[in-house]
């Protein structure tokens, strides 16, 4: 049994005070308000000042684009020179350079409160689309580096088939993204296993790179996975798909029986009436990225009209751009500001339900998120003296705190980051440095698929 005393802590009823919280087996056994820490039953409990949340769920990764942190906002541009930009990131990478990024980028992560990642991973393969001798080899790399880094992760093996809407042969670097058939992605996904740190889902990567046959043959072989499809990120897509099925992608993917509780929209952005009310009758989850869709000059997602509509909201730090669960979340709420010129679209508690539990229910861990009893012992502790969160209302720290600010993390009762150092990687900077520098000496000899800055073939292109 591990005792902690939390002097504010953010419950399934609100912020309380003098909270002990005992642990045993990875799982809060005790979560007792109004326990002074000279109590006789919080004898021996370690304190943790400031005010502790559940543990923070990145819904959305994609964790080699930390190698274009930045590097690529610069100049002036589009998706879709930055899309480049990646695959030259994304040619660069094997097994072991892979594995030692995503240590360091996940390692960043839980500094900054996150206990869970969704991995929304397509590098499956070698350049030219070879298979590597076990070929979920770069899977495997992703799910040791999250034990390494010590948080936990759903692997969401993505199916990749096509270069766009119209059914385009995948070439250069996106090679390495496809399996060549249906099948064989679920026969390569059938040999990937779970852990107790690791939940495999599955992607199909989005209506531009699965043909609507397979995604009606996903959507059978899934059922029952955590599974997630980017939507309408661009508005390029809605205009190849509407030309091509006469249907909206939401529409394609509701005919094709993609929808529903267990399935998670990234994005979401460039939507229809019609397009929000199926999501939202369905129940379907959609996983807001912010700062990515403001780095991408995406657009902004009708984030407040979809949770209306009966969406659960969760949130992805997608590109990397930010690792900031608490800019996410703030970002949800600001882009409404911008959109409507009026304020104040979501509560602070809803902000952080979608940082906590929502995350993790769209990742498949239905037990983490929230500091109750029986559910995972993930502990996030935040400054609340800090130049940032002086002053702040702790009810409000979805406001004012960052990344910077978070003190402790628990994962399953263990002790990841202690005082703002992780306890496994000790200097994080350094493995970025060292891990990037890898990665940006290998991107530099590697050919980009062809330009496509003249245009032509813009219309339903695949990210």
């Amino acid at each position: 049994m591990t005792r902690y005393h939390c002097a504010h802590a953010w419950l399934p009823t609100g912020v309380a005070a003098d909270v002990l919280v005992e642990i045993a087996g990875g799982r809060f056994v005790a979560v007792r308000p109004d326990t002074p820490l000279d109590a006789p039953e919080a004898a021996g409990a370690v304190r943790l000042a400031g005010l502790t949340l559940p543990g923070l769920a990145n819904a959305h990764s994609h964790a080699f684009h930390r190698a274009l942190r930045g590097r690529t906002q610069r100049g002036r541009g589009t998706f879709w020179t930055w899309r480049e930009q990646m695959y030259a990131v994304a040619g660069a990478l094997d097994p072991d350079s892979y594995h030692a990024l995503a240590v360091a980028v996940y390692s960043e992560m839980a500094l900054a409160g996150i206990t869970c990642v969704g991995e929304f991973h397509y590098l499956h393969h070698a350049p030219g689309g070879a298979a590597y001798t076990d070929p979920n080899a770069m899977g495997e790399a992703l799910i040791a580096a999250a034990a390494d880094a010590g948080i936990r992760i759903t692997l969401l093996d993505t199916l990749y088939l096509t270069a766009g809407v119209d059914g385009r042969a995948l070439e250069g670097v996106q090679l390495r993204f496809g399996d060549g058939s249906f099948d064989a992605w679920s026969t390569r996904l059938d040999r990937l296993r779970p852990r107790p740190h690791a939940r495999i889902g599955a992607a199909a990567h989005s209506v531009r790179a699965v043909p609507v046959d397979a995604l009606t043959a996903f959507a059978a072989r899934t059922d029952g996975l955590p599974t997630h499809v980017h939507l309408s990120e661009q508005r390029a897509e809605n205009e190849a798909c509407l030309a091509i099925h006469g249907r909206t992608p939401t529409e394609l993917l509701a005919d094709r029986g993609l929808l529903g509780g267990r399935v998670t929209a990234v994005h979401a952005t460039h939507l229809s009436d019609t397009d929000r009310a199926e999501l939202g009758d369905s129940g379907t989850g959609v996983c807001c990225c912010p700062t990515t869709e403001r780095d991408l000059a995406d657009g902004i997602g009708p984030a407040r009209a979809l949770a209306d509509a009966g969406s659960p909201l969760s949130l992805g730090s997608d590109s990397h751009a930010v690792i900031d669960l608490f800019e996410e979340a703030r970002g949800v709420e600001m882009h409404e500001r911008l959109h409507t010129e009026r304020r104040g679209h979501f509560t602070g508690a809803e902000l952080i339900g979608a940082a906590t539990a929502a995350g993790h229910a769209a990742l498949g861990w239905p037990h983490a998120g929230t500091i109750a009893v029986g559910g995972r012992a993930d502990l996030v502790t935040v400054a609340l003296d800090s130049p940032r969160t002086a002053g702040c209302d702790p009810a409000a720290i979805g406001f004012a705190a960052t990344a910077a600010d978070v003190r402790h993390v628990l994962v399953d009762g263990r002790a990841v980051v202690r005082d703002g150092v992780h306890t496994a990687v000790p200097d994080v900077g350094a493995a970025l440095r060292e891990a990037l520098a890898t990665v940006a000496a290998d991107a530099r000899a590697v050919p980009v698929a062809p330009s496509e800055a003249d245009g032509r073939r813009r219309i339903g292109a695949a990210r």
